[in-house]
């Protein structure tokens, strides 16, 4: 079978012309089999707006100087694509971080983990796939032209615990000597508690634990009748020396291949502080040796981190390329939201390889940037490729990019329209949705203004943009963030909102307060 990877943005002179793009019709689904590059040129639908197309380089060299010169030499690109990424792993890292009174390293910090850690409040489509809503408000900045445009996707709620289907999940455990702590170990274990009371008689758990080697604790077994054996096999974990997290994840998938069940949710879940120091230590390595079972076999793979030191880039390039994603768990509140209240989120898929493209208006928008999504990004006309990998998403989750966007003097009209693509998680069929803004939807005013939760993505948005230091237009302090986090927490009555307004506290008594204003200079993508 074909190995997929994510083809990341190439020279923007090489990208389609505008018109084979984008849907005209919002909210419609649109299918059909995968296609060539000259197909999709051919035979796509009509784009959401004219003027501005860009001209396609057919042809030219894709790597070198070549492409450097076409990038150089190329009209503004307005078309923004990237993989949907339901991750909140590190929101929930930088908050352990700045709780024990350190600043989190920037290269952490992933904005749109952040935005995507609280809820926004989307309509749900009622079957499978995704609802778009697109809305906006004006973030002010230098010269007052500056909005941020909220992008929404949302799958359908998800089911209850006992409409859910059954579960048969390997779960591979870090026993290495970092893990031998309350809060890493010790959390695992109670986790896992946690997690064998509430899974049902029908599910079935493997356990498979690692340090220098990979062990099989427990073969695949159903909870009816086996919950104390599963309980002494998890209390038997005790830590050992190194962290080969490579072998741990084979005999995972080994495990999981053995003890598949046709019609259920089959995942991989590792429980890591992802210190990977032998064997396999790069995440494309490890997926390698794994390749055939998890694409045959369609498991994939979910991370729940642990630890106040903890190797966040590895865990993210591991799930993200292992057709999963990834939490941050720091004491057993989290962990009971993780493996509780969200745990039919995490077994079960709604969309597979689902991406998003974002197409702006040049008529009316003279540049933009995406916020975060930086390992996320997809070439643009790869957006109708279905070999090129996407990222999965399961019922109840939603997934938000924010967009900050400069108005064109005195505009008015369309501003941009959105569409996500994603295949069938058993069919593999391909579908679409989409949806527009105009400029009056983005022109009120942000802070006061009609979304509650527009103002909490917004600040969420503009904290993880601090913590990195790259800044927005428009910003306020931290201490203004937090005054606003603590307003809308009250508001909205959310107890995330208020955890938000602390570590906003906490960052700023840790922090200088000096920031980039971000606001740029050239027309189309900000890079």
């Amino acid at each position: 079978m074909e190995h997929r990877t994510r083809k990341y943005r190439g020279a923007v002179g090489l990208l389609l012309a505008a018109g084979v793009l984008l849907t005209g019709c919002s909210g419609e689904d649109g299918g059909g089999s995968k296609a060539t590059s000259g197909q999709r040129r051919a035979g796509a639908p009509a784009p959401a707006y004219t003027g501005g197309a860009k001209e396609d380089a057919k042809g030219a060299e894709k790597n070198g100087d070549e492409a450097d010169r076409l990038k150089e030499s190329a009209p503004p690109d307005y078309l923004s694509t990237f993989a949907l990424d339901v991750d909140t792993a590190s929101y929930g890292y930088a908050r352990r971080t700045l709780a024990d009174g350190r600043l989190p390293g920037p290269q952490t910090v992933r904005p749109e983990e952040f935005v995507n850690s609280f809820r926004q409040g989307y309509h749900r489509p009622t079957g499978n796939g995704f609802s778009v809503s697109v809305d906006g408000a004006r973030a002010g900045g230098e010269d007052e032209d500056w909005s941020l445009v909220r992008v929404g996707l949302a799958t359908k709620a998800s089911p209850t615990t006992a409409e859910r289907p059954p579960a048969a999940l390997t779960f591979v455990v870090d026993v290495s000597g970092s893990m031998n702590s309350p809060d890493r170990l010790g959390l695992v274990k109670t986790s896992l508690g946690i997690l064998t009371d509430e899974l049902r008689d029908d599910d079935s758990i493997s356990l498979v634990t690692f340090s220098d080697e990979a062990e099989t604790v427990l073969p695949m077994t159903r909870l009816s009748g086996h919950r104390s054996k599963i309980r002494d096999a998890v209390d038997s974990m005790e830590p050992g020396a190194s962290t080969n997290v490579g072998a741990g994840v084979e005999r995972g998938y080994e495990e999981a291949v053995e003890g598949r069940r046709k019609g259920v949710n089959n995942r991989v879940v590792l429980l890591s502080d992802a210190l990977a120091n032998t064997g396999d230590t790069e995440a494309d390595d490890i997926l390698e040796r794994i390749d055939s079972a998890r694409r045959e076999y369609g498991i994939t793979l979910f991370g729940v981190g642990v630890g106040s030191d903890y190797g966040d880039a590895f865990m993210e390039q591991l799930t993200n390329k292992g057709d999963g994603h990834t939490t941050y768990i720091a004491d057993e509140e989290q962990a009971r939201k993780v493996f509780v209240d969200q745990l039919p989120a995490h077994l079960e898929l709604t969309a597979r390889d689902a991406k998003a493209q974002v197409a702006f208006d040049p008529k009316t928008v003279e540049k933009f940037r995406l916020i975060g999504y930086e390992d996320r990004k997809v070439a643009d006309d790869d957006f109708r490729d279905d070999s090129v990998d996407g990222g999965e998403v399961g019922p109840g989750h939603t997934v938000t990019a924010l967009y900050a966007v400069h108005l064109r003097d005195g505009a008015s009209g369309h501003v941009a329209t959105a569409t996500v693509r994603w295949l069938d998680p058993k069919t593999r069929a391909p579908h679409e949705r989409t949806g527009s803004v105009e400029t009056g939807a983005v022109t009120g005013k942000l802070w006061g203004g009609r979304s509650a939760r527009l103002q909490v993505t917004a600040v969420a948005a503009y904290f993880a943009e601090n913590l990195r230091g790259t800044g927005l237009p428009g910003a306020p302090g931290l201490g203004e963030l937090a005054d606003r986090a603590e307003k809308l927490a009250a508001s909205t009555e959310d107890a995330s909102v208020t955890k938000l307004a602390d570590a906003i506290g906490r960052a700023d008594r840790l922090k200088s307060g000096d920031r980039e204003d971000g606001t740029g200079a050239e027309e189309g993508e900000m890079d």
